[in-house]
């Protein structure tokens, strides 16, 4: 037989790998798995593995393996493994192999996740990724020619990801994000990580390599146009300002980079990098004449920045007419400016209704740019800035606004003194203000010498920021102050007399943690096969329920079924109780979905008649724990104050409490009445009450409610009748009682005395709480035949709690009709 390729080689042992890891419980076999995962990776000299086959599992199984690991991120094999071994052997696996592919399998599940331990072990990472430097690995994979070979689409998501990460992370986080996820310390981080990739490219290109920057120029225009051009800016302009002063391979890196902005994107970019530059000259450095070559650029540097746009300083308008007057090339695109700046400013339309704003933001554009013509230019268009200057001085001093006529006045004497018009110059009186003189600043010639720049600091970042390699971080988590000398001295001299501490009756405590999220929870109760885990997870499950409400209402119904149809296969202590309540807490929390749910499955096919009486129970505690109302917490006790004040006030009480044991009253006055509070069963009374009078008569496969499962219907009523005790004085009341009334009429002679208990305490239940007018009302044919049967089972009926539920509703009955029958308003309705 031939002999197999390498690659197939490869793919047979990562598939053993796998299944080691999905059925093995031998840590020494998870850990070799997770070890062969890492030499495909490795690099270095002492690598057992050939550059052939680490090519190929990084570019076909890497993704696959990260997937595994995330999928499987609640098995017990995970959980086996201790802190620095997860560390070593799993977090790294994320930060040493290729980037791109990382990133997108960490986001794609961070997207999918709910708030838990799985949510926050993959955000550290993310996390981590970022402060090792992992992002400029990744943008710098991409500028050099080896460029991994992926679709335009898998391209395009990334991008999204990289730049959207910070909404990502608000979104699955919030309120509990990480500070550096946040937009002021992510984007300027993200800069830092682009220089650092733009400079790589530039030793590069020194080395006689070819690379490409599109992909760093796409990341550069989403973030922009996303918002986000300020904090991006603020840190790379000063430093492209810097590295282009002297340097030619830097100022072509920068001008190709602006060059393959999406058109899309250039005016955000444009616009940033303006705002943050510090003069005509670094901006010419740092986009070439990219107005020449693009003309989204040209638009935005020559119309929109100076006509529709007037939110921006007077520095602007000087660097970008600067920028277009600094090379010859550009000039003509400045004359162009100029005419159209010109127009607008003569226009009287514009005049008439444009904000005064962009009027004065014209003005000056108009001033800055004949101050920039030189004198062969500005004879050209003479004759165009004379009809310019006399129309729009006319339509600014017809104007009936202070502000505009004194604005064309300054103009107007600016325009004549630059053009020097037969050695006349214009001059209005007008009142100066802060606005007048900084337009005549303006026809100020300003030293085109850029001030000297700063040395380029790294930008700082918090301490959880600073970069650490892989390697470095298990190291640093077991690092700690060590001892002095003298201290080990002592030490060493004083623990000799020591005794021993007699440790024999220790108890070895449990290496499981109980979880901290609902959905942690389900997730141990659902797949794992460690009973340790199962138990802290069942014992805390009722705590998470109702301290964390919202986590609760989204996988509520999910918890009760897996509660409901979970087997008490660990033998665990109390297992009865902590399932019941918490699905008695589930019930209260999220009520309607849970009581549909529970009444829905009372009858459906294949539950034991364990789990249908369980439902029942969890119905009952929850309808009672509703009804109740909700009191307030009591005091902190006073043991935990530290003010003297407070113990004084106790030991007051205290004494006045004794005085008054021993006081003899006569009275003490009316006992004010107890607070109100609302009844949070009364809303949701009839979910738990109708739904489990349908189908009770439909004989089911393993299920006979009229038949012989005599203790289920005995259960079913007296849950009945309490579901109708607690609805007193509810507006449902009175239905519920005749439904009630209606069903347990049928079973009323029924041969169990468990139903025939269940009947009565269902009656007396009516009796109780259904308001009087409507036993009359609604009733009236059945409350007479009802007496006569309470009267027979009272006299004849062999179980004695029968015959004693049967008085007690005689009694109730006949009291309830005396009430009625003396009030004329009941005879009037009733006749």
């Amino acid at each position: 037989m031939e002999t197999s390729t390498p690659h197939a080689e490869m793919r047979l042992m990562l598939a053993q790998s796998f299944r080691k890891l999905g059925t093995s419980s031998d840590k020494k076999d998870i850990v070799a798995a997770l070890q062969m995962f890492h030499s495909y990776l490795d690099e270095g000299p002492e690598s057992t593995t050939t550059p052939v086959q680490r090519a190929e599992y990084r570019r076909a199984h890497y993704t696959r393996t990260l997937q595994f690991l995330v999928n499987n991120t609640q098995a017990d094999w995970l959980h086996s493994l201790t802190a620095a071994q997860r560390t070593e052997l799993w977090d790294n696996l994320f930060l040493q192999g290729p980037p791109e592919q990382a990133l997108l399998v960490l986001m794609e599940e961070i997207e999918k996740l709910r708030p838990s331990s799985n949510l926050d072990h993959l955000v550290s990472i993310t996390e981590k990724f970022l402060q090792i430097g992992r992002l400029a690995d990744l943008l710098c994979l991409y500028c050099l020619e080896a460029a991994p070979s992926d679709s335009p689409l898998v391209r395009e998501t990334l991008l999204g990801r990289i730049v959207a990460l910070p909404d990502i992370m608000a979104n699955r986080l919030h309120p509990n994000n990480k500070p550096l996820f946040l937009p002021q310390q992510y984007y300027p981080l993200m800069a830092m990580e682009m220089l650092s990739a733009l400079e790589r490219t530039c030793q590069a290109l020194r080395d006689g390599t070819d690379c490409s920057v599109t992909f760093v120029a796409q990341t550069l225009g989403k973030t922009c146009i996303q918002g986000h051009s300020d904090l991006l800016m603020a840190v790379m302009v000063p430093r492209l300002s810097t590295c282009t002063r002297s340097d030619m391979v830097w100022q072509r890196v920068c001008q190709k980079l602006l060059e393959n902005v999406p058109q899309r994107c250039m005016e955000a970019v444009l616009t940033g990098l303006v705002q943050a530059v510090s003069g005509p000259e670094a901006l010419g450095r740092i986009i070439g004449n990219l107005v020449l070559t693009c003309k989204k650029a040209q638009f935005v540097i020559t119309h929109k920045l100076l006509l529709l746009q007037y939110k921006y300083e007077t520095q602007l308008l000087r660097t970008v007419l600067g920028y277009l007057a600094a090379d010859k090339e550009r000039r003509p695109l400045l004359i162009h400016a100029l005419r159209s700046v010109s127009q607008a400013w003569a226009n009287p339309s514009a005049v008439k209704h444009t904000p005064l704003e962009q009027q004065l933001y014209v003005s000056k554009a108009l001033l800055l740019s004949v101050n920039l013509l030189r004198d062969c230019e500005l004879q050209e268009l003479r004759s165009e800035l004379l009809q310019c200057m006399l129309g729009g001085m006319q339509s600014h001093l017809e104007s009936s606004v202070v502000r505009i006529r004194r604005m064309g006045m300054v103009v107007g004497e600016c325009l004549s003194a630059r053009m020097d018009i037969n050695g006349t110059k214009l001059k209005f009186e007008y009142d100066q203000d802060e606005e007048t003189r900084e337009l005549l600043s303006l026809m100020t010639p300003v030293s085109d010498n850029e001030p000297e720049p700063e040395p380029v600091k790294r930008v700082d970042f918090p301490q959880e920021m600073n970069r650490v390699t892989p390697s470095t971080v298990s190291s640093q988590n077991n690092s700690g102050p060590q001892p002095s000398k003298a201290d080990s001295y002592s030490d060493l001299d004083s623990d000799d007399d020591l005794t021993p501490y007699d440790m024999s009756g220790d108890q070895e405590t449990s290496q499981s943690s109980p979880p901290c999220y609902l959905r942690d929870c389900l997730e141990t109760l659902i797949s794992s096969e460690d009973a340790a885990r199962v138990e802290l997870s069942l014992r805390v499950a009722e705590s998470l329920v109702r301290k964390n409400v919202f986590a609760t209402r989204e996988i509520s119904v999910q918890l009760t079924k897996v509660l409901l149809h979970m087997e008490d296969k660990y033998s665990i202590n109390g297992f009865l109780s902590l399932r019941q309540a918490t699905m008695v807490a589930l019930t209260v929390t999220d009520c309607i979905p849970v009581t549909q749910y529970l009444t829905t499955e009372f009858y459906a096919l294949n539950y034991s008649l364990r789990q249908r009486l369980d439902i029942l129970e969890v119905l009952a505690l929850a309808a009672q724990e509703l009804s109740k109302p909700i009191t307030e917490k009591s005091a902190p006790s006073r043991h935990l104050t530290p003010f003297p004040e407070d113990n004084l006030v106790h030991w007051q009480q205290v004494v006045k409490k004794r005085i008054q044991s021993k006081t003899k009253r006569l009275s003490k006055g009316a006992i004010p009445p107890a607070e109100a509070a609302p009844n949070r069963y009364a809303p949701v009374a009839g979910h738990f009450f109708f739904p489990l009078l349908t189908n009770y008569d439909k004989p089911q496969v393993t299920f006979d409610l009229l038949g012989s499962d005599h203790l289920v219907l005995g259960r079913l009523i007296h849950t009945l009748g309490l579901f109708m005790h607690l609805a007193v004085n509810t507006p449902v009341a009175a239905q519920m009682g005749c439904a009630l009334l209606d069903f347990v009429w049928a079973v009323r002679y029924h041969v169990d005395r468990m139903v025939r208990r269940g009947v009565l305490f269902a009656v007396c239940s009516v009796f109780l709480s259904m308001p009087s007018q409507n036993l009359l009302v609604d009733l009236s044919d059945q409350v007479f035949e009802t007496r006569t049967w309470l009267a027979d089972v009272a006299e004849s009926d062999p179980d004695e709690d029968c015959r004693s539920l049967a008085v007690q509703s005689l009694v109730l009955l006949d009291k309830s009709l005396k009430k009625q029958l003396q009030d004329p308003q009941a005879l009037s309705l009733q006749s």
